[in-house]
Order: C-alpha cells, then structure tokens, then sequence
C-alpha cells in the first residue's frame, strides 16, 4: 500500500464484523484502507457482502464489532440522525436499486439530497450542474420525466446523477453499469472517473464486469472477506 494511504486514508476500516440478524451470513474484514483521490474496484461472487461494505461505509450500516472510519469521520461510533446527515453531506452513493421516487420527475431525483438536507443549498448552479450531469450521460432529454417512465438503464444513470450532483469526496457506486448497454457503460464510468478526477475525489466501485478492472487504480477481490459462520462472536 502506498505511504499515501498509510497517511490519508479515506477509508479506514479495523477489526470489521458484521451480520445480519441471526442469518448465516457474515462478514470480516480486518482490515481496509483506500486512500484520498484513489479510484477502487470492487470484485467478488454473489453474496460474498461487497454491497454490505458500502453501506458499512456510508453508514448505513453499523457493525456489531470494529471500527469503520469514513473521510475523518467514526461513522461506526455515530447514531443514526448523524449518520444519514454525513452521509447525505459527504458520501455520493449509487444504489444498486437506484431508490428513485416514483412520482418524482427526473430533475427532482437527481436534486433529491438538496430537498431533503439544510446543508445543501439549492441555487441556479446546482441546477446547472445537473442539467449538465444528465446531459453528459444521456438523459438530459428527460428531466422532466416521471421515474415511472423509465427504462431500468434510464433510471440507473438518473442514479448516477444523484450520486454526483453535490460533488462529494467519496462516491460509492453499486453495480453503476449493470442494466446499461456498452456504449452507455462507457459514459457511466467515463463520468465517475472524470468526476473523481476534477475533485480529488475517492471512488469505490462495485463491479461483476472484469472489462472494467483495468481502469481502476486497484482492484479489491471481496472473496477473502466472507467469513465462515463461526468466525463471528455476538
């Protein structure tokens, strides 16, 4: 690991252990570091908790043991009210479920975290910005169209454009290309490099698709993360 991330890491993570309720799943990581402005990959099978490690990250999740450290921040050590304020401050996440609001247009989903956060101000740039967000990826045609009237690969890049309006230092991407067709695949992850880039940001990705590896600065393969059943004390 570079002296960078020994010196700066953005993300921190010692001694992690979580589960779900009393089910069979679980996952250990001793230990993890991504340092500011590096640009990660994420591999590994089905179920092997790489989505669990992003919302360990964002903290949305806490873990029953460790400590999860997130852009100086304990997020593991904080209540749930000033987890989602970091959170929606801090953090651009890309669900792998979009969580779009049905009833909502297109340009009220991307701007979604400046209704629901003081912390972000709403003005004509912003605005601006996701205008251009959309039409960088394709979609600036539809802003004004309803979540509803969506294509699955439509709603994804609307995600995708939530998760970079407020341009934060950390962008966790879930699977950000997985209903897209190549050519659209291309500009999803053409945006969240080139975003990452102009700011200095720290980007996680994860991804099932290997063509993609050769474009992150390092690849993390989850494989070695999954614990066994028993590794993991109440």
């Amino acid at each position: 690991m570079s002296d960078t991330a020994k010196t700066d890491p953005v993300i921190q993570i010692d001694g992690l252990r979580f589960r779900y309720g009393e089910g069979e799943f679980e996952l250990a990581v001793p230990e993890l570091e991504v340092a500011r402005g590096e640009h990660v990959a994420v591999v590994g099978p089905s179920g092997s908790g790489k989505t669990t490690l992003l919302h360990l990250i964002a903290g949305i999740e806490t873990p029953q043991e460790g400590r999860v450290e997130t852009a100086g921040t304990a997020v593991s050590e904080l209540d749930d009210a000033a987890r989602r304020s970091f959170r929606i401050q801090r953090v651009g996440l890309v669900f792998q479920e979009f969580e779009l609001i049905d009833h909502l247009s297109v340009l009220d989903n991307v701007l979604l975290p400046y209704r629901i956060h003081p912390a972000l101000r709403l003005d004509e740039a912003t605005r601006a910005r996701a205008e251009e967000i959309a039409a960088g990826i394709g979609i600036g045609d539809r802003l004004g169209r309803r979540a509803t009237r969506l294509s699955q690969g439509e709603r994804q890049r609307v995600a995708v454009c939530r998760a970079l309006v407020a341009q934060p230092e950390l962008l966790l991407a879930d699977e950000p290309t997985g209903n897209l067709d190549p050519g659209n695949k291309d500009r999803v992850v053409d945006l969240l490099l080139e975003s990452a880039e102009a700011r200095g940001a720290t980007l996680v990705v994860v991804t099932h698709d290997h063509d993609l590896l050769p474009r992150f600065a390092r690849t993390v393969d989850f494989t070695a993360f999954q614990s066994a059943p028993s590794a993991l004390t109440a």
